[in-house]
């Protein structure tokens, strides 16, 4: 897992309507944070938003598919799911799935 520069670059641009967000380099990745709290991470020039019961049904509509590495010699499914297309070519739109992820995170957050 890599995030180039490049692509760091570019998500800040689109993170602009949901800012301050911080990209940490990780476990070969990246996670995004606001407020401290991580509500997306980056593998290999992809980004994934953080995904919960409320906001799953968004993803699973759109066809997008949770990040998942192999570990232990099997896939591992993670609760961050591949962003739409559109939101890329729509900057409301992207902050709506933005904001959505973050909510997901806040929950997640208040459970453990």
């Amino acid at each position: 897992m890599s995030v180039s520069d490049e692509y760091k670059s570019f998500l800040n641009d689109l993170f602009a309507g949901f800012s301050p967000v911080s990209i940490r380099s990780m476990f070969g990745g990246a996670g995004v944070f606001h407020d401290d709290v991580m509500f997306a991470l980056i593998a290999d020039d992809t980004l994934y938003l953080k995904v919960d019961d409320v906001n799953r049904d968004d993803f699973e509509s759109e066809g997008m598919k949770p990040f998942t590495y192999t570990g232990k010699g099997k896939p591992v499914s993670m609760s961050y799911w591949e962003v739409p297309e559109a939101a890329y070519d729509d900057p409301d739109l992207f902050v709506e799935w933005a904001r959505k992820a973050f909510a997901a995170a806040q929950r997640s957050k208040k459970r453990n």
